[in-house]
């Protein structure tokens, strides 16, 4: 039964609180009304914080769903994600977090049992509609991965390689945008003067920190980030989380995360994702401080996950 919390200067909706014990496997069992519907299968509404509506949105989710086979992955999501902003989607191992953002771009089509229902908008044009060129759609959406993958040649081809792609010879264009998107991925000063070198060269930070450079170089309309500090060091994400804050904005982010503090830091919209759902998504400083829901507190304060 939901209640209204009185008395505070943030009022919000509660969920009796969620419980969290051992199964005989050691593992975790998560109990809560909203956790206890969803393992029944019934329907469940998202949690939609007012503000996101708000917002001009650069892609719409619309009630998407996915399925690996005969296991459903991801169920009826919807979710506008905002033009110029840092979304973070967050939840546990499994929660379908990386399944959505893979969905974004199609790379989920490269798996011969996915089956989806539902459709994803950019600027309005159709993701998965008949007809879609894949292979331009992907032009329009930037993605970097949770392990840097430079490409086998040099710096600097790496970098124009996407324009490399659509024929573009004249070498003044090559090297303006080669310098500006390694300006823009903060890198130009440790590479400018190592631009014909290996980029295999690189240390991990400074790999995909150069991804990051691939991918803006081709002006997307959105950028995807899947987990893109996983694989580094504390100094090295320091800079990667700088490198978001200074390109949200300019373009649009949807990254996925397993760290709390990361999504706190560099977002400005949280969705909280559990077994395929969207359960709540709001801004960031309400999501972590005033969430609607216990089940949300509950994860993001350590309580599961």
């Amino acid at each position: 039964m939901e209640v209204t919390i009185r008395g505070n200067l943030h009022p919000r909706k509660r969920t009796a609180r969620t419980t969290v014990s051992a199964d005989n496997q050691g593992g975790d069992v998560v109990s809560s009304p909203v956790f206890e519907a969803i393992s029944r299968s019934q329907a469940f509404a998202t949690e939609m914080h007012e503000a996101v509506f708000k917002e001009e949105s650069v892609l719409d989710v619309k009630d998407f769903r996915l399925w690996y086979g005969v296991k459903q992955a991801l169920y009826s999501i919807s979710l506008p994600v905002p033009r110029g902003k840092v979304t973070a989607l967050i939840g546990p191992s499994g929660c379908g977090k990386s399944t959505l953002l893979r969905s974004v771009n199609r790379l989920n089509d490269l798996n011969d049992t996915v089956r989806i229902e539902g459709d994803m908008l950019l600027n309005g044009d159709t993701i998965y509609g008949p007809g879609v060129d894949v292979i331009e759609l992907r032009k329009r959406i930037g993605m970097v991965f949770q392990k840097p993958n430079p490409f086998p040649m040099s710096i600097f081809e790496n970098v124009i390689y996407s324009l490399r792609i659509d024929g573009e010879r004249n070498k003044k264009i090559l090297e303006e945008v080669c310098e500006r998107s390694l300006r823009g991925a903060g890198l130009w000063e440790e590479a400018k003067d190592r631009l014909h070198e290996s980029a295999l060269a690189f240390s991990g930070g400074q790999q995909q920190r150069l991804c990051i450079a691939r991918a803006i170089a081709a002006e997307p309309e959105v950028l995807l980030l899947d987990e893109p500090c996983s694989a580094l060091d504390p100094i090295a994400t320091g800079r990667i989380e700088d490198l978001i804050d200074e390109l949200k904005g300019s373009y649009s982010i949807l990254i996925v995360t397993h760290n709390m503090q990361q999504a706190s830091r560099v977002s400005d919209y949280t969705a909280f994702m559990y077994l395929g759902r969207l359960i709540e998504y709001g801004p960031t400083n309400d999501v972590f401080l005033t969430p609607h829901l216990s089940e949300t507190e509950d994860y993001v304060t350590g309580r599961f996950g």
